[in-house]
């Protein structure tokens, strides 16, 4: 089976904090998963003209004492959750969670690959298909997810590719910096890996949420509470970038076809 991710998730201490901070900087709304308040801590569910992206968990105190910062995270789709979990063990990744059943959801399980960044695997139920992927540059989406490993891009290539069939698109000298390698399934172009840069504390996932305008986008992520570490800066398929993280210190990025 070939797969990607198919949804995002921010883990942070104030999820409605979070939530009016994404909703002034992305556009997204925020509404609780029906059944998942409970116990008083509803699963809010991020959605931009009508169509869910994200959702935002509460960190647990587990969650901290393990070290956990706040953090967005992706889910990978599966067809088989325990065979998935068996060959990421196998490829010499470790399982931290699961897989566990969520009531109308499916069945999730957290992992980390060989250099350490984290990641959700998700088998739907009911069982099928994952949905299908919305236009690259939707608002609202994410537009791309990029990968800083300290196992180094090609180690960490070889372990998604053979989890779950990504391949190779291109590949782009970076000099010092090392080769920066787009992924994607069926000839599209999903993402990005290289090295962990010696700046960033550990490996980890980045995922670009998709706006109108980056100049704007990033003078509300200041407004509201943000921080904008890079950019904006022009990539080569002449889209706009912004490396940013909110008022919690969770570290996300924005897209935009114009700046």
């Amino acid at each position: 089976m070939n797969s990607t991710f198919i949804w995002y998730e921010l883990i942070t201490d104030d999820q409605q904090q979070a939530a009016d901070f994404y909703g002034k900087v992305v556009g997204w709304t925020a509404e609780p998963f029906p059944g998942s308040d409970a116990a008083g801590e509803p699963y809010l569910i991020l959605s931009k003209d009508g169509r869910g992206s994200a959702g935002i968990l509460r960190r647990n105190a587990d969650m901290a004492a393990a070290g956990m910062p706040p953090i967005w995270l992706g889910y990978i789709a599966v067809a088989d959750a325990d065979a998935a979990i068996a060959a990421i063990r196998a490829a010499g990744g470790r399982v931290h969670m699961g897989p566990q059943e969520v009531p109308g959801v499916g069945r999730i399980a957290m992992a980390t690959d060989p250099g350490d960044a984290l990641f959700y695997i998700l088998e739907p139920k009911p069982a099928g298909e994952p949905p299908a992927p919305v236009e690259r540059m939707t608002p609202g989406g994410c537009g791309w997810r990029e990968l800083y490993s300290s196992a180094g891009e090609k180690a960490a290539f070889g372990f998604y590719a053979g989890l779950f069939g990504w391949e190779t698109i291109r590949e782009m000298d970076m000099g010092p910096m090392g080769t920066y390698r787009v992924w994607g399934v069926d000839g599209q172009d999903l993402g990005g890996m290289m090295d962990k840069p010696e700046q960033l504390p550990r490996s980890g996932w980045g995922y670009y949420f998709v706006v109108e305008g980056v100049d704007s986008a990033a003078e509300r992520v200041r407004a509201n509470g943000g921080s904008v570490h890079m950019g904006p800066m022009e990539v080569p398929d002449g889209s706009w970038v912004v490396q940013c993280s909110d008022p919690q210190g969770a570290a996300f990025c924005l897209v935009s076809k114009t700046r």
